[in-house]
């Protein structure tokens, strides 16, 4: 996984073809790279006043922690520009959150995600915001576009709960892909509800669980205040760089080796059987902004 600069027109050949593509109006599947070319850019942003000492999140440092990963993920100087390159003003735009208890999406980043779309011109009516509702909503029903947002946690089924599991809600019967570690969430991406409609993944890593025991995968020892976000097209290449995060810190928190159980293999599936994207680091341009203190990765 390299972390560096590269030019703009590098980037119109790796990294932003997808969003490039969606603003001509050309079909995108994953991520619509080629595999001998592809790389994938990944914009990791911390600031250590998005989550205050009372676990209180700050909207708008929120705000301007998602316009400056748009701003360096697209290479532009104003997010909306950014926003009107993945989003046309007459989308239907579904934002894909998630909703379980002890760790949300947050309503602070859904609204600037919010915010975002809108600044494309698309109308607030024309925006919805749903997780476990999403199959009966009318809006997802007719969806042009999604924007995929969710925390990273570790998870019993599936080792890591991250974005490419978000999207199990957009299926009637989401405990007949826990086989095998569901290892087989990728082919819910390929589904016509949501095939081809995503534009933009939000891994919200404010405060991620990175490690869980017991049945409900829960436990507040092992929340982790990284207020970060990671930003990008490629949901595969970003829950790929949230499990190596992951595993650095469980390596820094117990001084030793500690594998995720059961194994994160559904990513590497995404990859290699889904074609959703990279889990490949060197495939993987991490830009990393923002407060840097025990970033770990």
């Amino acid at each position: 996984m390299t972390e560096s600069t590269i030019t703009r027109r590098d980037f119109i050949k790796g990294a932003g073809c997808a969003a490039i593509g969606v603003a001509m109006g050309l079909p995108v599947t994953g991520q619509g790279l080629p595999a001998q070319t592809a790389k994938s850019r990944v914009v990791l942003i911390r600031d250590k006043q998005a989550v205050g000492p009372d676990g209180k999140i700050n909207g708008e440092v929120i705000q301007s922690m998602l316009d400056r990963a748009m701003t360096a993920l697209f290479d532009k100087e104003d997010p909306s520009s950014c926003w009107k390159q993945i989003i046309r003003a007459d989308d239907v735009v579904g934002i894909k959150s998630n909703e379980w208890g002890p760790l949300p999406t947050t309503t602070e980043v859904e609204q600037a995600i919010r915010s975002g779309v809108m600044s494309a011109g698309v109308s607030e009516k024309n925006i919805g915001i749903d997780d476990r509702g999403v199959l009966d909503d009318p809006l997802f029903k007719k969806a042009t576009a999604l924007i995929n947002a969710r925390p990273m946690r570790t998870h019993a089924w599936s080792g890591v709960g991250s974005l490419i599991k978000n999207y199990v809600m957009f299926v009637p019967e989401p405990w007949k892909y826990h086989d095998n570690s569901c290892a087989d969430l990728g082919a819910v991406w390929h589904l016509p509800i949501v095939k081809g409609k995503t534009r933009l993944n939000v891994l919200v890593l404010l405060t991620p669980l990175f490690y869980g025991i017991g049945p409900h995968h829960f436990d507040k020892t092992y929340i982790w205040s990284y207020n970060g976000l990671l930003v990008g097209t490629d949901p595969v290449a970003l829950d790929s760089v949230g499990l190596r995060l992951f595993q650095a810190k469980r390596q820094a928190y117990f001084g030793e080796q500690r594998p995720i159980k059961p194994v994160a293999h559904h990513i590497a599936f995404a990859d290699k059987k889904y074609g959703l994207g990279t889990s490949d680091p060197d495939r993987i341009e991490l830009i990393k902004l923002g407060w840097q203190k025990d970033v770990l990765i």
